[in-house]
């Protein structure tokens, strides 16, 4: 008798789940968001190899959080390419400096690394995914991009505040295993300065673009003090400048 009581405490406990949770409003939202943007046809490294292209001189080439090149690094098209990454996630961690994002700008300054003097046309950032890792990144990435390069990030356009989450190895929501992080308010940031133009590529989780030199778009004037997801969210195209694939081609090769 207690056996089939358990069995029965189980089934109504699946019950449960199927009715009041995985058919919750939030589970469904973001398993849409999880499936449009994992199922992207173009990812970060077609926007990428566009801009290297679109410079049309022999190319220099950044990359700051690598995990499997295979993912990535091996494919983007430049003539010139260094990698960058502690190896925390990914054992075998082929890439050329094995550090932390701050401790190779801080040996780059000091020449120890590379020259001091080397610019490079695009830095692409996809390392720890919270704010004030990517803000430091982008930081020292604008101090060596070259004035008509690109600073290009991941993880930007985050489909609900699940995927937003701050703790990674929290995976018991309605996001699951999927993960952008805090980048967004680092890219928000960023967005809101005059100095500099970006956009974002509603494509592969958001691919925030920022360039010093380029126009490829305007500050946002929409003002989120306290980067509150809700906030975001209800401005999302414009806080961004969310565009799709075919619209950024069209900027870059005008």
């Amino acid at each position: 008798m207690k056996y089939f009581k358990k069995l029965y405490r189980r089934y109504k406990l699946g019950e449960y789940y199927e009715e009041v949770v995985f058919k919750n409003k939030h589970y469904l939202d973001a398993q849409k968001g999880s499936i449009y943007q994992a199922t992207s046809d173009k990812k970060r490294y077609d926007v990428i190899n566009h801009l290297l292209a679109s410079l049309n001189r022999e190319t220099f080439y950044l990359e700051i959080g690598v995990r499997n090149p295979q993912d990535n690094f091996n494919l983007i098209k430049a003539n010139v390419k260094y990698s960058v990454d502690p190896g925390l996630e990914y054992t075998q961690n082929p890439v050329d400096f094995k550090l932390t994002s701050d401790d190779f700008f801080e040996q780059l300054d000091q020449g120890a690394l590379l020259s001091k003097s080397i610019k490079f046309d695009v830095v692409f950032i996809d390392g720890m995914h919270l704010a004030s890792y990517v803000d430091r990144d982008i930081s020292n990435a604008l101090r060596y991009v070259k004035d008509d390069g690109f600073i290009v990030l991941h993880d930007c356009n985050p489909p609900t505040e699940w995927h937003a989450r701050d703790q990674y190895l929290y995976e018991w929501t309605p996001a699951n295993k999927y993960w952008n992080g805090s980048t967004w308010k680092a890219f928000v940031k960023y967005r809101k300065m005059n100095n500099l133009s970006s956009c974002c590529i509603d494509i592969d989780w958001g691919v925030g673009l920022i360039s010093k030199g380029k126009n490829i778009g305007e500050p946002t004037s929409i003002d989120d003090e306290f980067y509150e997801y809700s906030t975001f969210c209800l401005s999302r195209k414009e806080v961004l400048n969310l565009i799709s694939f075919d619209e950024f081609k069209l900027m870059v090769d005008r």
